[in-house]
């Protein structure tokens, strides 16, 4: 407990009201969606719990009661984030609008770091960055009491929020330690923020960081500038590199691969096919990391290929698609992952190539883990989710929002909308798959587990005279060659599909087929399976560019810039690069897309017109008002 227990003094109101601090120091005429209801609740001292997707403006929701209840130049919030790119990337931004923000953090010097926290303890700082193994130690709490004491402790902000739940894709056990916060500091206001939370995660944020009495506001999770598609696998890095090539040349993307080496390999063959690619993965060098990290960050056009320790926390705005070559673990990671594409709310992609065997390495993690069986069971069930998404012939985001408990209507904007698949009843076909896995195991002990893998299947099914085949004499079954009448592709899809269904499990070593409860059903013909026919397989070289919902391209410059526009975006362009560069900034900061966009169009020709423009705030106005007048004049 804090060594002085007197009352702390109480903190004056506002003095600035939030729509002010919007307009003047961000430079947008209003707030989106629950964002108003939000700032005005923290900033009279509410806590809440605010759910809100990646791109939905979460930082605005404690960056501006920050700034609110930074009375008379005085009174710290402190930003709880596991991020050290996220820091370094809103304390840029912050201190380009003219707030006064910094961070603590391993990539100061000792020297830095006392001059940082000189500056906490002044109350001079109006947002304070650091991590949750930071904030929980002894030195630091001592520094918050006195804060706290002298009435100088504004905000707390837990910024991934998820990290403290055990049911949550990216727990993190130093979390737990921020109850402290709430036990210490009752008084001061905190506000704790994620992009994904079902209704497990939300229940254990709130038990975990003690915000019972909290607020919760949930937006809506929809991304409808985010199209997405999901492909079965069929050489995919030939599917990835078209795709790349044909709808995100000279883009900015991500690409997820699930091991480190995968994600070496990639990028070196992506570099080699003339795609600008770098690696990102734990096992890198530090200094590597950070490195890539900024060029990723700084320069337009980068492909980088990660696991998933990279992107939370990556705010660059115009990253144009996110690809996944391995099944995420769960819905909430594919939502967060793939929500790093147009963050800027221009059209990006949301892109994955899918097969059999990633339905069974994701199983197979699950049941090899060390984790209770409660959790395991968890964990299928958010799978089984997962694989119910990549299998749907439905509208892939009716179902995707539908997981977080919200109903919507046919997007227009995902490749089963736009491309509706074809299905069949499948239920014979799957019949005669599963009793030929029950007529494997049926036939001795003496069969091996090699006997049971999905190729040998297909094979035993499409009446295929194989080594293994004569070895294990399974051609004396009365279900050899009982399939030859569907492609070796056609049998594939209709596995996986059983697979992801539930009805047919693989184990071991050799990922050995066996029924499940659940496929006693299907034998029976109880139940009818509609399933998605196989695809073909795609025709090599380039194909058409994807058309979206008006017939166009998806197109991240805006559609409505006409050509003397369009010269003036690219002229904007230019002069922001060369100002992110002089400032060593990345671009967005200066200026994002959208607000460049704005310009072009409107054309400003005085400084009080420039400051109609959504995103120019006071301080860009004062600092480039009059360079932007002077390039848009020389077009």
């Amino acid at each position: 407990m804090p060594a002085d227990t007197a009352t702390p003094p109480r903190p004056a109101a506002p003095s600035r009201h939030p729509l002010d601090i919007l307009r003047e120091v961000f430079g947008y005429d209003s707030f989106r969606g629950q964002q108003a209801a939000i700032v005005e609740h923290v900033t009279a001292g509410g806590d809440a719990l605010v759910l809100m997707p990646t791109g939905g403006g979460k930082s605005l929701c404690y960056q501006i009661p920050a700034i609110a209840r930074h009375r008379g130049g005085r009174g710290v919030t402190v930003v709880v984030s596991p991020l050290i790119a996220l820091m370094h990337d809103q304390v840029g931004a912050l201190e380009e609008v003219g707030v006064h923000a910094a961070f603590l953090n391993s990539t100061l010097s000792l020297e830095e770091a006392q001059r940082v926290e000189r500056e906490m303890m002044g109350g001079r700082l109006t947002l304070l960055y650091a991590a949750p193994e930071r904030v929980t130690t002894p030195r630091f709490l001592a520094q918050l009491d006195s804060l706290h004491q002298r009435g100088l402790l504004s905000l707390f902000a837990i910024d991934e929020a998820h990290c403290v739940s055990q049911w949550g894709h990216d727990f993190r056990a130093e979390y737990l330690a921020l109850n402290v916060l709430h036990e210490r500091y009752a008084d001061v206001p905190r506000i704790a923020l994620t992009a994904t939370a079902d209704e497990h995660t939300r229940a254990d944020i709130i038990e975990r960081l003690q915000l019972q009495d909290a607020r919760v506001f949930i937006s809506s999770f929809d991304r409808p500038n985010i199209r997405y598609t999901i492909v079965e696998k069929d050489n995919p890095r030939a599917q990835l590199l078209r795709f790349i090539r044909d709808e995100h040349e000279d883009e900015a993307g991500i690409v997820y691969c699930q091991s480190r080496r995968k994600v070496e390999e990639t990028a070196a063959w992506l570099t080699a096919e003339g795609i600008p690619a770098l690696p990102y993965h734990a096992g890198l060098d530090a200094e590597v990391r950070q490195r890539h990290q900024d060029r990723f960050l700084r320069e337009d056009g980068l492909v980088m290929v990660a696991t998933i320790a990279f992107g939370m926390g990556i705010d660059k705005p115009d990253v144009r698609f996110v690809a996944h070559l391995d099944l995420p673990k769960n819905i909430e990671s594919y939502y967060q992952e793939t929500g790093r594409a147009g963050r800027d709310g221009l059209p990006a992609e949301a892109w994955m190539a899918y097969g059999l065997a990633d339905v069974v390495n994701q199983r197979r993690m699950i049941d090899e883990s060390p984790a209770s069986d409660e959790f395991k069971r968890v964990q299928r069930g958010k799978l089984d989710a997962l694989l119910a998404l990549a299998e749907t012939h439905e509208c892939r985001r009716v179902r995707l929002l539908g997981y977080f408990g919200e109903a919507s209507q046919p997007c227009g904007n995902c490749d089963n909308c736009l491309h509706p698949p074809a299905t069949w009843d499948a239920t014979e076909a799957a019949r005669k798959l599963l009793s030929c896995i029950y007529r494997f195991q049926q036939h001795g002990a003496h069969v091996g587990p090699r006997a049971f893998g999905a190729g040998h299947l297909i094979d035993v099914l499409r009446g295929k005279r194989t080594e293994k085949v004569a070895q294990y004499q399974h051609e004396a079954l009365s279900t050899f060659g009982i399939g030859a009448d569907l492609s070796e592709a056609q049998w594939r899809s209709v596995l996986r599909q059983l697979v992801a269904l539930g009805h047919v499990v693989a184990e071991g070593e050799y990922n050995t087929l066996r029924l499940t409860e659940s496929a006693r059903t299907v034998l029976r013909g109880e139940v009818r399976l509609q399933l998605r026919e196989a695809s073909e397989p795609a025709r090599r070289g380039r194909t058409a560019r994807s058309r979206g919902a008006d017939g166009g391209r998806a197109r991240a410059v805006p559609a409505d810039l006409d050509a003397d526009a369009l010269a003036r975006f690219e002229a904007l362009r230019a002069w922001r690069s060369e100002v992110a560069r002089e400032h060593n900034l990345p671009a967005y900061l200066v200026f994002n897309d959208a607000t460049l966009a704005e310009m072009a169009r409107v054309h400003p020709g005085t400084l009080g017109e420039l400051a109609g423009i959504s995103g120019v705030g006071a301080k860009k106005l004062e600092a480039y008002g009059q360079e932007i007048l002077r390039v848009l004049a020389g077009r």
